[in-house]
């Protein structure tokens, strides 16, 4: 037999050699199974296989709600009505959230699952695919009640394609498949990959992990999809004691680039966290980072604060899952009170980059600056007033490439503050009055504790001249003062005038869980202003 075929058969001979004997009931999820099932069926055992590629397009349609169709909706109801099972083997790279969620659903107690996925290795600043570490995984599947019996370390000869250990070349036709015996060999005459324990583990790349589930979990964890709205929203209303409107929701989670994990026992969502993608520039070099906001916890539930409990279930697996190298956010930020920060900390998730520090100024007569002019935007402006305020926001972003920004430009601030579907905002474009040059653009809102200054976008130089337009428009709104809050590693920009400071109970996580860039390179380096804050 030609070392193509053996390393054809290497894995499918590690499976056969573990599967319990026929008859079993057999759940395959992934193309490269289809023709190995095909010859277990002719062994004796009661199969099912399933292959995502077969059912999504490669440019998935909009559903008729306008929605994207997902591999995971897709899956959970192709096997709605599939009856339990004694073995699941998954190749394909499906989240893991999803099959274990299935597993849970299909799979009898005692039953066995297998896994043969590529897994990143740690601490891949560079890893593209959003694979999984072996130990993310190894966590994720202890939440739900698996136990780890044996995980294969798989090696490597000619290829680095999962599809070339599984499934036969073209030129072996089907006769030939049929005709051979997938136990004839012992894994070990076939070089079997060495077997290894969860301590000594470092496996990254291609790995077979032999699963059992041993208990049903008390919690349940999924994403928080469409479909639960209104469970998010009772939670939001019993957690922080008002509403969320739909369209606000829509505003926060309806784009893919949301993401939101959730927390059910007996059928109920009893836990919630949320996470907003941000486009920033991390010292300079464009990256997308999370917003972490609406983390509600049942009051119920809230006194469960240790390792096994909802809060630590949903946070560990929210970051494992998206943040950090090689996941869907490079980093993670958020506005935490000092006793959430305390508790995330205690958890070993988060750790403290910064707080917020609040400024007030008296406002300042009405008396016209006779340099500069305001121009209050709206959603119609012109491609001129666009290409004005994105050449602030360059202007702002030279001066922060050695700091951490979300980008301000026109795109963004049109979606955060014009089309926002709760709060009203007035957005203004400072421009010299005899040159036409852009100066800077800033945001206000007008609460009951006064007018707050939201966000600035302009070269730091230029924050004292916003600041003075602020306080004349707050004298004219008759605010009885101007304020805002910025990171206090900024503060210093905002020390104009007579300005007071105050401290805020308001603190700065990072990610402290996955492999992500290093605490000590962010600590100090969020410009993060009002505005940042989904809530205000």
């Amino acid at each position: 037999m030609s070392e193509t075929r053996v390393l054809v058969q290497f894995p499918i001979s590690l499976l056969s050699a573990r599967l319990p004997a026929p008859p079993r009931r057999l759940l395959g999820i992934g193309k490269e199974l289809e023709r190995y099932f095909f010859r277990l069926q002719q062994q004796g055992y009661d199969v099912q296989c399933i292959s995502l590629t077969d059912l999504i397009p490669a440019d998935p349609q909009p559903s008729s709600d306008g929605d994207t169709i997902s591999s995971h909706l897709l899956l959970e109801n192709l096997l709605a009505s599939t009856a339990h099972c004694d073995v699941i083997v998954a190749t394909q790279h499906i989240d893991p959230l999803v099959i274990f969620n299935l597993i849970l659903d299909r799979l009898a107690i005692a039953g066995d699952v297998f896994l043969i996925d590529q897994f990143a290795p740690p601490h891949d600043q560079s890893c593209p695919d959003q694979r999984f570490g072996f130990k993310e995984i190894l966590a994720l599947a202890e939440r739900f009640g698996l136990t780890l019996i044996e995980c294969i370390d798989v090696p490597r000869k000619k290829t680095d394609s999962l599809t070339d250990y599984l499934e036969l070349p073209s030129l072996v036709q089907n006769d030939d498949f049929r005709n051979l015996d997938l136990a004839a060999q012992s894994p070990q005459a076939l070089t079997a990959g060495q077997s290894i324990s969860v301590d000594e583990a470092n496996v990254h790349g291609l790995a077979l992990l032999h699963l059992r589930k041993t208990k049903m979990p008390k919690w349940r964890i999924r994403d928080v999809e469409k479909a639960h709205i209104g469970e998010m929203l009772e939670l939001f209303k019993k957690t922080f004691h008002h509403d969320m409107t739909p369209a606000l929701w829509e505003w926060k989670y309806g784009a893919n680039t949301a993401r939101a994990v959730g927390i059910w026992e007996n059928g109920q969502l009893i836990a919630h966290y949320g996470g907003m993608a941000r486009q920033i520039l991390y010292f300079g070099q464009p990256h997308t980072a999370v917003q972490i906001g609406d983390v509600m916890v049942d009051p119920v539930k809230r006194g469960i604060l240790t390792k096994k409990g909802p809060v630590f279930l949903m946070m560990a697996t929210f970051i494992e899952r998206y943040v950090g190298f090689g996941k869907h956010y490079f980093i993670g930020y958020g506005f935490p009170n000092d006793r959430a920060m305390k508790v995330a900390e205690l958890l070993g998730l988060y750790a403290d980059v910064g707080h917020m520090v609040e400024f007030s100024w008296s406002p300042r007569r009405r008396r016209p600056l006779w340099e500069t002019r305001l121009q209050l935007l709206s959603r119609i402006s012109t491609d001129t007033e666009k290409k004005s305020i994105d050449a602030c926001w360059h202007r702002m972003a030279a001066d922060l490439r050695h700091d951490i920004i979300g980008i301000r430009d026109w795109r963004y601030l049109e979606h955060r503050y014009l089309s926002h579907p709760a709060h009203d905002y007035q957005v203004f474009l400072i421009k010299n009055r005899l040159s036409g040059k852009s100066r800077g653009i800033f945001v206000l809102r007008l609460v009951p504790e006064g007018c707050e200054l939201m966000d600035c976008v302009a070269a730091l130089s230029d924050i004292p001249l916003l600041i003075t337009h602020a306080r004349r428009l707050a004298g004219m709104h008759g605010a009885s003062r101007l304020f805002c809050r910025i990171t206090a590693n900024f503060a210093h920009l905002f020390e104009v005038d007579d300005a007071s400071q105050q401290p805020v109970n308001i603190r700065i996580p990072a990610n402290n869980w996955s492999h992500g860039p290093a605490i000590e390179l962010i600590k100090d380096h969020w410009w993060l202003m009002s505005g940042d804050m989904d809530f205000r």
